[in-house]
């Protein structure tokens, strides 16, 4: 149990601090973005008032001329066309220098976000030839939409536990040497969701580390012995009130997972999101068999404890495969190992467990 506690201490600890920096980068991040992208709003608006206001001045004049008999009529009309287009090509101009010079900030970051995008500029006349209207639209490509606080990778806390169980090649469920009710599994780790494609989150990497503890009771008053190289079920002495045998593993599992997912848009900024989606993840794990160890209760007159941590013969390697069905944080969740619980020459023996899983953000 104290080892079960060093480990459970340590992966919420490195889960804790990770989750702590993360945190503190993305504020700092964040507060970088709104400056720029304030100061880059600032220059389009100045740059918007700027050239409306020349242009009315410029058209004020151009009445003036018409008034006094220097131009006629449609000389003048003509005169504030090229005027209104030249305003907006100003305009234009200067809102990409505001562009650019937003970009490069963002570059010098190392922030992913940019800014891309055309301006639409309108300019319509009332009949008096004042400005009846400036209008200046973004128009931003969707494919360039990314938002610059949805990372590309994310982690979770991952935590499932259900029945266990172990069944020889061709033995049904119903002839397993082991309680069903009674044998359970617990898992633990850290794991890291990587979408596969910049533009698109249909698939889905999911990456990590895990500490599994995967439990047998054999049924019948029996428990395991370790005779050479042999390893076996045999009935116990006297009448157990527990015997129970656990195998702890350190996995790295890797799962592709697919599914929809929701996408959203803040601020002109893509975003996309799995909660509450159907998801679907198919992979497997390899790793380390740590230890291992049976633990049995019975009475011989007095109530006896005993503990034995011998390797009972069990593989070193564990590799399996493994998969789950998930709505939003919670999945139904299946794994298989491959690998014999025990070597050669003893009978093969492969653990299963059903049970629930957990990612927690």
């Amino acid at each position: 149990m104290k080892t079960i506690i060093i480990y459970v201490a340590f992966l919420l600890s490195v889960f804790t601090i990770n989750t702590v920096n993360a945190q503190k980068q993305k504020i700092t991040e964040q507060e970088k973005i709104e400056n720029i992208e304030k100061t880059r709003k600032e220059a389009i608006e100045n740059a918007t008032k700027e050239e409306k206001h020349n242009l009315e001045k410029e058209i004020r004049y151009i009445d003036n001329l018409v008034r006094e008999g220097k131009l006629s009529k449609e000389e003048g009309e003509e005169k504030k066309k090229k005027a209104a287009k030249r305003a907006a090509e100003n305009i234009k101009n200067r809102i990409a220098i505001a562009e650019n010079n937003a970009e490069l900030l963002l570059r010098e970051q190392e922030d992913t976000t940019s800014y891309h995008g055309s301006y639409l500029m309108t300019m319509e006349f009332a009949e008096n030839g004042k400005i009846a209207d400036l209008n200046i639209k973004k128009r931003i490509n969707d494919t360039e939409l990314q938002d610059p606080d949805t990372k590309r990778t994310k982690s979770d806390l991952v935590l499932a536990f259900g029945f266990n169980n172990a069944l020889e090649d061709g033995q049904s469920i119903n002839d397993s040497d082991f309680k069903l009710a009674g044998s359970r599994f617990f898992e633990i780790g850290l794991a890291w969701t990587t979408r596969v494609f910049e533009n698109s989150n249909w698939l889905r990497v999911k990456y990590g580390f895990s500490f599994q503890l995967n439990g047998l009771k054999p049924t019948d008053n029996r428990y395991f012995v370790q005779d050479g190289d042999i390893t076996r079920l045999e009935e116990f002495e006297y009448d157990l009130d527990k015997s129970k045998f656990r195998m702890d593993n350190l996995v790295m599992p890797i799962h592709f997972e697919i599914g929809p997912s929701s996408r959203g848009e803040a601020n002109g900024y893509r975003k996309y999101s799995t909660e509450g989606k159907f998801k679907i993840g198919f992979g497997g794990y390899g790793g380390f068999n740590i230890g291992e160890r049976q633990k049995l209760k019975f009475n011989d007159g007095d109530d006896q404890k005993k503990k034995n941590k011998s390797s009972f013969n069990t593989n070193d390697l564990v590799y399996g495969l493994s998969g789950y069905l998930s709505f939003g944080g919670t999945a139904l969740y299946a794994k298989y190992d491959l690998n014999p619980i025990f070597s050669s020459p003893n009978t093969e023996l492969n653990n299963f467990s059903l049970g629930l899983r957990f990612d927690v953000d």
